[in-house]
Parts: C-alpha cells; sequence; structure tokens
C-alpha cells in the first residue's frame, strides 16, 4: 500500500561536495542528490448537452476530468548510486484529460515512478525531517500527489437546475523539492586512517576489486562486498575512506561519506600495526574514536572489534606491542591479521559472523 509524504513548502539549498586539490574526484558514485518533482494536475470539466434527434430537450452532459497522474519512489536493489539524478534532477508525472461531452470522462494521468537504490533516504528541505526511509526493496512511496480531475456540468443538474451550464476546472498537482541521501546497507563497517589496510582486507575476504595503492585515500567512494563463510553464512562489509584527525571539520576527505557506517551493526576499527607507520597506535585508536563521536554519538556507540592490521610488515613488533598492551588495559580483545599473507582472516571472519549473531537486525520506515 502506497504512503503519501507529509506535504511542505520547500526551499533550495546548496550542498557542496568537498574536492581534493591533489586529488581530483570525478564521480560516479553519488550519495547526494536534489530533484523536483511535479504530480500531474486533474482534467478540466466538460459543458456539454445532448443535442440528438429524437431526444428533445437531452439535458447536460459534460464529463468530469480525468486524475492527474502521481509521483512515486520506489526502492530498486539494482540501483547503487543517485548519478541519474545529478543529470535528470526532475520528474513529471500526466496530466488527467479533460472531460468530453456525451458524459465522457477525461482519461487518468500515467503514474511516473522513480527507482531509488535500497538505503536511500528522502529529507524535505524546508525543515531538515527525514520523511520516508528506504531500507528494503519494493518499498515505494506517493512523493507528490495527482490532481483531482474537475467535475462535468452533468454533475450539477438538480430538479430546479436541469440545465447548469458550469463545471470546474481540475486541480493542479503537487510540486515539490526533495533532498535524496543514499546511505549504503552493509551488516560490518571498516574504519580506520588511510591506508591501514581496509580496502585490502575487503578485497581479500571478498569480490570486491577497490582501488589499492601505496597513498593515501587511495579510496574515494565506499565499496561494498559480500563476505562468505560457508553456503548458509555470509555479510556485507563496507569500506569507506581513512579518516585523519580533524575529519569532523573537514580535512582529508572529511565526514562525507561516515553515513554510511550509520546502518551497519558492527565496525571494524584496523589499526596499521607496520613500523613503517611511524604512528602511536594508541594515538591512532584515540583519534578515530574522536573522530566518530564528532560525526554522531550513536556511530562512535556501535558494538567494534579491533584489528591489528599489516602484521606481516610489523618487524619487531613495537607497534604491534604497544597496541596489545593498550587492549589489556582497556579490556579490549585484539584480532591481528594480515590481508597479504591471509593470516587471520578466517578467524577474524568468524569472529565478526559471531558478533553479529548477538546483535539485532533494525530498520527504519515512514517517518511522520
Amino acid at each position: 500500500m502506497l504512503t503519501r509524504l507529509p506535504d511542505h513548502r520547500i526551499t533550495r539549498s546548496a550542498h557542496p561536495i568537498p574536492r581534493s586539490p591533489d586529488f581530483p574526484i570525478i564521480d560516479m558514485f553519488i550519495d547526494e542528490a536534489k530533484i523536483h518533482v511535479a504530480a500531474g494536475g486533474g482534467g478540466n470539466g466538460c459543458v456539454a448537452f445532448r443535442r440528438e434527434k429524437f431526444v428533445p430537450r437531452g439535458g447536460p452532459s459534460g464529463g468530469d476530468g480525468g486524475r492527474g497522474g502521481d509521483i512515486i519512489l520506489e526502492s530498486n536493489p539494482h540501483i547503487n548510486t543517485l548519478l541519474k539524478f545529478r543529470y535528470n534532477p526532475e520528474y513529471c508525472a500526466q496530466r488527467g484529460g479533460h472531460g468530453e461531452g456525451s458524459n465522457r470522462h477525461g482519461k487518468d494521468g500515467a503514474d511516473n515512478t522513480v527507482t531509488l537504490p535500497v538505503g536511500t533516504v528522502v529529507y524535505d528541505l524546508t525543515t531538515g525531517e527525514k520523511l520516508w526511509d528506504f531500507d528494503t526493496s519494493g518499498q515505494q512511496v506517493i512523493a507528490a500527489k495527482g490532481g483531482r480531475g474537475g467535475r462535468g456540468n452533468a454533475r450539477f443538474a438538480t430538479s430546479t437546475h436541469q440545465a447548469p451550464r458550469n463545471a470546474e476546472p481540475g486541480t493542479p498537482g503537487e510540486v515539490r523539492d526533495l533532498r535524496l541521501e543514499l546511505k549504503l546497507l552493509a551488516d560490518v563497517g571498516l574504519v580506520g586512517f588511510p591506508n591501514v589496510g581496509k580496502s585490502t582486507l575487503i578485497s581479500r575476504v571478498s569480490a570486491a576489486r577497490p582501488r589499492i595503492a601505496d597513498y593515501p585515500f587511495t579510496t574515494l567512494a565506499p565499496c561494498l562486498g559480500v563476505v562468505g563463510l560457508d553456503r548458509d553464512r555470509s555479510f556485507v562489509m563496507a569500506d569507506i575512506p581513512g579518516l585523519i584527525a580533524g575529519a569532523h571539520e573537514g580535512k582529508g576527505l572529511g565526514i562525507r561519506f561516515l553515513r554510511h557506517v550509520e546502518r551497519t551493526r558492527l565496525l571494524l576499527h584496523l589499526i596499521d600495526v607496520a613500523e613503517e607507520s611511524g604512528r602511536d597506535p594508541r594515538e591512532d585508536y584515540e583519534v578515530i574514536l574522536n573522530e566518530l563521536k564528532s560525526f554522531s554519538p550513536l556511530v562512535a556507540a556501535k558494538p567494534t572489534l579491533l584489528v591489528a592490521s599489516r602484521i606481516d610488515a610489523a618487524g619487531e613488533g613495537g607497534r604491534l606491542t604497544r597496541l596489545r598492551e593498550f587492549c589489556a588495559e582497556r579490556g579490549l580483545r585484539l584480532h591481528e591479521i594480515s590481508s597479504v599473507t591471509h593470516e587471520g582472516l578466517q578467524e577474524l571472519k568468524e569472529a565478526v559472523w559471531a558478533k553479529l549473531e548477538e546483535i539485532p537486525k533494525s530498520g527504519d520506515g515512514v517517518i511522520g
């Protein structure tokens, strides 16, 4: 059953997307868009009278106008980006046909169904209110209602007014602007500094093939991968661009992509223990945790598994030793892996699955 969005008047606002001067981005993954939707207006009613041979005083015969088409938003699992809305941001439905004589009603306007990726959230631009959250495939909502068709003069005939010469015009369809925000649906989200091995990890445990290179911010857009343990057990993992200190203030790639871990049930916090990184693992942990808290306390409070990455390059293990001591002090369990040698990957997958089994799934729905 279709549900209508609450009616609000819309104002436009700018949402600039950050760009790095060193790494120009050609966005094929678009996770924000604004669209203009206009439902069809109703058709006008008709003023007409029967004028046929052998039918004296036939009376009024004007038909009603047709209903205008609706704009319907529908989630589709085969779409994974809002790219099409960058080039085609306006969507209109067909207007209703006008009524005609001989009590012929106008044809109803065709609806226009706009498909969105699963995980899209629809916002009202005026209030910032979340109107709908498409968290499963096949969900539908009426974003703009078509206008009602006007009544023809046959509708106004009474015993005392047998020849009405008035009809109603159709009402206009709803017109509104909406903001779309895509939040990828994944069970597990990877967070950490740039170049800590997130992309390498997801490429080893799934069929995902993100770009992997030896420089910061290689990952410019989120990447999803399905991790299979056996025939009946699998989960979806999301790799997002790396964070740095001050990301919540827009440094690096900022926190633009952190919305994609808002839906995850579990976070994997990767810390690079390779000696060449030269950073303190304790500081790495605190910096990323503070950035998550600055973005959303709910994200920072998500269940988290701490992962020591690149243990094959740990050298004499000074950083790894300090990280082990830190975890012992905090009572944290540390998972040690190497995506190059595959050491610890199977154990990590089993630990992730066991943790996911403890965490209930949840979803949103219509708001308001």
